[in-house]
């Protein structure tokens, strides 16, 4: 008998959500990530939880529908993870119509089934506040309505739910081959210890690395006259972060001259968020970078709306994913769609595969459930169940954060508000188990700066996988924007003296 009933590979958004859903339906799941979870893609996208105002111009409204429905129920899910924002979308008669752009937003809204999320409204750019950090030949606008996610603690909230309902869950482990015969017998190289175990089904969830793993590990060869490669796109995108831009909370969404968007949004406080650029890519998708010229697009879509022009120099974070597309045959990375596609791979007498091309953070759980619905002819007595279900530290209403910060503070008097905020948006109800009984801030040990203490640095590595300091202050936590390199070093040798 096999040791798990389906093993997964990659610790990305769609790995670990289908993890999470088939481990909470009682099925024996191994999860193997080479590296930390959330290490590529997962944690270099745009952090929106979005249907795809774009999506509608290609006629993808399957997509978008299913996208827009998702917003609230991981809203619901994650309420301390994933927030609503409001997007100002300039009108910008140069590049889109500005009835096309209405038409296009009701159909957005109608779409939704919103029951949270505020509809569309115009803003007049003259006298709104909106309208001040932008050029005066910008008249009016439109404000519309998704969300915003920690994405990098959205995968890992999902791997930490599939482990306590029974997963097993291992990072920085390769899958070095897998044998299929009636079932799969599977060899793992977990820093150079040889492991190996068996499973029923394996679901190849590596992203970026989807084909090269059917290549060189699954040793798959393509049928006569077809090739892996025209299935797979993979598209790279780029984020700057800069100094604040402005003061209010919205977020801006502008028409670039080739047919794209870019966004600013506001982050981590202090931060604004810019992207993101599309381009073909090829290479090795571990080694991707922003490049210059990507750098210089960003900043010039900024300074053709803004009033405050930034160059490179104004840059405090640069980052790049690379995104994993299903290859429709369209010419440009901006233009394939988001869609998933799942194929199974069965053969009589022998264990299946189910391979993930494509998707989006958004649509992550439903894809989870797709899959699941795949295999149920090899698991038949499973129920979708994640609709409704929250994830770690998001069992309290949608709209309680604020509520849930201020009963943090008077727990925790001695905690400054900026700090009691960043907790319970990190952790949500399960801020109790970092700061258990501390009275006083010395009872959280060192703060290695940006009020991160070893406290909080104990509780990641004790129950999210967090080994090293890049996995704490880029994953867990964007505190790398605040630390000093001097500062990441000591946080380096704590953790590896621990």
């Amino acid at each position: 008998m096999a040791e798990f009933d389906i093993a997964v590979i990659g610790g990305g958004i769609n790995g670990t959500g289908i993890a999470r859903d088939a481990a909470g339906r009682g099925l024996r799941v191994l999860l193997v990530e080479q590296n930390d979870l959330a290490s590529a893609t997962s944690s270099a996208s745009s952090k929106l939880i979005h249907g795809g105002l774009r999506y509608l111009e290609h006629y993808e409204f399957g997509l978008v529908r299913t996208a827009l429905k998702e917003r609230e129920v991981l809203l619901r899910a994650a309420p301390h993870l994933i927030q609503p924002l409001r997007f100002v979308l300039p009108v910008n008669e140069a590049r889109r119509s500005p009835i096309m752009l209405r038409l296009g937003l009701l159909l957005y809204d109608w779409l939704g089934w919103r029951k949270i999320l505020p509809a569309t409204r115009e803003i007049d750019l003259l006298t709104d506040p909106v309208g001040g950090p932008l050029r005066g030949n910008l008249h009016y606008a439109y404000e519309y309505s998704d969300c915003f996610a920690d994405d990098s603690r959205l995968v890992v909230a999902n791997a930490v739910d599939a482990a306590e309902r029974g997963a097993d869950v291992r990072t920085r482990t390769r899958c070095a081959r897998a044998e299929r015969g009636s079932e799969w017998r599977i060899i793992l190289n977990a820093r150079g210890q040889r492991q190996v175990t068996t499973a029923r089904a394996l679901v190849n969830a590596a992203g970026a690395w989807v084909e090269s793993f059917a290549e060189a590990i699954l040793r798959q060869q393509p049928k006569p006259g077809k090739s892996w490669k025209a299935r797979l796109l993979l598209d790279k995108g780029s984020h700057i972060v800069v100094r604040r831009l402005y003061e209010h909370d919205r977020a801006y969404i502008l028409q670039v001259a080739d047919g794209r968007v870019v966004f600013t949004i506001p982050f981590q406080n202090d931060f604004t968020l810019i992207g993101t650029t599309d381009g073909k890519f090829e290479g090795d998708p571990a080694a991707v970078t922003p490049s210059g010229a990507e750098i210089d697009y960003l900043c010039g879509v900024v300074n053709e709306y803004f009033r405050r022009p930034i160059t490179g120099s104004d840059v405090v974070w640069a980052y790049a994913g690379v995104r994993a597309l299903y290859n429709d045959g369209r010419r440009r990375a901006q233009d394939v769609g988001r869609e998933y596609e799942l194929v199974l791979d069965e053969r009589a007498g022998e264990a299946p595969l189910l391979t993930v091309y494509g998707g989006k953070i958004t649509t992550y759980r439903r894809l989870a459930e797709d899959v699941l619905a795949k295999l149920a002819h090899f698991f038949p007595r499973t129920r979708p169940w994640t609709a409704g279900s929250p994830l770690p530290g998001g069992d309290f209403v949608y709209d309680g954060l604020e509520t849930l910060t201020a009963r943090t503070q008077r727990q925790w008097p001695f905690l400054a508000p900026d700090h009691a905020r960043r907790l319970t948006r990190a952790y949500g109800t399960r801020v109790t188990n970092v700061l258990k009984d501390a009275s006083k801030p010395a009872d959280l040990g060192v703060n290695f700066g940006a009020d991160l203490t070893a406290a909080e640095v104990r509780y990641l590595v004790a129950n999210e996988w967090a080994q090293t300091a890049d996995d704490v202050l880029w994953r867990r936590s964007k505190l790398g924007l605040r630390m000093t390199e001097a500062q990441h070093t000591a946080l380096d040798q704590f953790m590896a003296q621990s």
